[in-house]
């Protein structure tokens, strides 16, 4: 079976978890068939879909080798972890249990405790239950990002791990979730100050095919330029 068969990718233009899936396939040379899931329109909330994921997030990787009914594979880190196991060369997480963790736990303070801050189900709870108007879910926005972001950067200019990337001078796990949250900003044209540890890592992510084609901006459904 070949990977374009075996893959079912389901995703949307702009979303950080798509983006950080769509990375780690092109950074192992693995394809998968998209399926669009417009979340600005709800599809994430439609019977089809929440068959799929109950929880009505974007992505979902289905594994055709699995058999006829395979469980999809849901929570974009966990979809990295699968493909690093599958295919293991590049690996995306270091050797040894110390660098292991440090690159799983630099990814968390973005994939798990930065990114959902901002999903669109917050966004949905605070302009309705919340009565936030634009101004307030924009500065929302700014804080959980700018908190995140200055985080990670003391952690990375303090810390004798850091490398070219993240952690040393191989692209990992933690190098994808940064990317993505630093992408998604770009589309909602926010910046962070102060994050030149992280500006430079970002720097050198942008310079390897594996992101650039992977930039929301180059993807079905993003808006014309």
């Amino acid at each position: 079976m070949t990977d374009q068969a075996r893959f079912e990718l389901f995703s949307y233009w702009r979303t950080s978890a798509t983006y950080r899936v769509r990375v780690a396939l092109n950074l192992k040379g693995v394809t998968a068939q998209e399926h669009n899931i417009d979340i600005d329109q709800g599809e994430q909330r439609s019977a089809a879909f929440l068959k799929i994921n109950p929880m009505g997030a974007i992505p979902a990787l289905i594994d055709r080798e699995e058999g006829a009914s395979p469980s999809p594979l849901t929570q974009s880190t966990a979809i990295l972890e699968f493909l690093d196991e599958t295919y293991p060369s590049p690996p995306l997480l270091p050797a040894g249990a110390h660098a292991r963790a440090r690159v799983r736990s630099l990814a968390a303070m973005l994939a798990g405790d930065t990114h959902p801050m901002i999903t669109p189900r917050v966004k949905k709870y605070l302009t309705t239950a919340g009565k936030f108007n634009d101004a307030d879910w924009r500065a929302w926005q700014t804080h959980w990002f700018t908190t995140g972001l200055q985080a990670l950067e003391q952690r990375l200019a303090s810390e004798p791990g850091t490398g070219t990337y993240c952690h040393g001078d191989q692209v990992t796990m933690a190098d994808i979730c940064l990317a993505s949250i630093l992408v998604v900003m770009r589309v909602f044209k926010i910046e962070v100050a102060d994050i030149p540890t992280v500006d430079r890592i970002m720097a050198s992510c942008k310079k390897l095919a594996a992101f650039a084609k992977a930039d929301p901006r180059h993807q079905v459904g993003a808006p014309p330029a």
